[in-house]
């Protein structure tokens, strides 16, 4: 079993020690883009719905204003991406829902490796590598196997992951594949898996709903005290596949 040492006595040598005024200052700079980058990844899952209406509205600079709203939510720390993948493949289809939340997170690789350079020393890494589990403490701290199984515990598993990368100041490019090979394959699938809900809700559900109701007369309330008649049909829907 590998033994976890101290990320400072595993990285590169270290430079010069800095000035106390500039260690202040580079904490609190890192703690400023910490809070700042959780800060924003909430803002964009709250307002989900608003994001997607915003999509639906820029016409052809939609799809990379969605690969980097997904890039900035992966990006940060704690962050959950699930609903934005599966909005993804609502809003473009199954494959260019793929292809922006696979965008995305290549983007979200190399901005998370830029803030975990910066806020690395924030988390008390050490105490989580001590509390993986045993199979994983085999590999080599850093290696591209351990980056990747840790990145499939669930929770805290991804920022451990590209925290320890930053730390170690692994490659780049290890951050990004090791990344990208776990969560590519997973965003693909919710991807799917939105656009075939979507689908089935729309098909089965919404549109003999709404047959029904232009059959049987029906009116329904909407906003501005106007109503939907016959004939009239309110549905908000991806582009056709």
């Amino acid at each position: 079993m590998a033994t976890i040492l101290p990320l400072s006595a595993q990285a590169a040598p270290a430079a010069p020690v800095a000035p106390a005024r500039h260690t202040i200052l580079a904490r609190l700079a890192g703690i400023t883009i910490f809070a700042l980058s959780i800060a924003l990844a909430a803002f964009v899952v709250a307002n989900k719905h608003g994001v997607d209406h915003m999509l639906a509205a820029v016409g052809p600079f939609r799809i990379p204003l969605a690969v980097l709203i997904f890039a900035i939510v992966a990006a940060a720390p704690f962050s959950v991406t699930d609903a934005l993948a599966v909005s993804n493949g609502v809003l473009f289809g199954p494959w260019k829902g793929s292809l922006v939340n696979a965008l995305g997170l290549v983007l979200a690789a190399v901005v998370g490796y830029a803030i975990a350079r910066r806020t690395s020393k924030l988390l008390a890494i050490e105490p989580q590598l001590a509390r993986l589990p045993k199979w994983i403490k085999r590999m080599r701290i850093g290696s591209p196997q351990f980056l990747i199984a840790v990145r499939l515990i669930p929770g805290m598993g991804g920022t451990i992951a590209t925290q320890t990368a930053a730390a170690l100041r692994v490659p780049l490019s290890r951050q990004i594949y090791t990344m990208c090979a776990v969560t590519v394959p997973v965003c693909t699938l919710l991807a799917f898996g939105g656009h075939f809900v979507s689908t089935y809700v729309d098909t089965h559900i919404v549109r003999p709903a709404e047959d029904y109701a232009t059959r049987h007369h029906m009116h329904f309330p909407v906003g501005g005290g106007a109503s939907v008649d016959q004939g009239d049909h309110v549905r908000v829907r991806g582009p056709e596949q």
